[in-house]
């Protein structure tokens, strides 16, 4: 189910989409996010059939662990193998010090694979909701 915020974007959104997004070559990388060795059953399920594009090559994947005094999560990406270069560059700007802002939004948006208008959208909406 989707929220008010995001059914209030003008575009819609990759999230759930992204396996098939990417294997028609629209998104050149997806990124998940879950509390470190703890990956809820219904993620699994969805890496399994990515996983399947690794396998075949079609995809690569990376896993990378952050921990920290209060938190670990473990974030695990792919992208298309002409893309690949996103997922160094995405795990460098989640693990940039200092505060998430909107031009850190726009990077992440990019990366993901959405257009520059969108990253404008997204970002000024979600700086305003916070």
């Amino acid at each position: 189910m989707r929220s008010e915020f995001v059914k209030s974007l003008p575009y819609l959104i990759h999230t759930n989409l992204e396996l098939g997004l990417m294997l028609r070559g629209l998104k050149p990388l997806a990124m998940f996010v879950s509390e470190y060795e703890r990956t809820p059953e219904c993620l699994t399920r969805y890496f399994r059939m990515f996983d399947r594009h690794v396998e075949s090559g079609r995809f690569v994947k990376r896993e990378h662990a952050v921990a920290a005094e209060t938190y670990r999560f473990s974030y695990v990406l792919y992208a298309l193998p002409a893309e690949a270069w996103r997922i160094d560059r995405m795990i460098r700007l989640k693990e940039l010090p200092g505060q998430w802002g909107s031009d850190r939004e726009r990077e992440e948006g990019h990366l993901l694979g959405y257009e520059d208008w969108m990253n404008d959208v997204w970002a000024d909406l979600r700086m305003r909701k916070t």
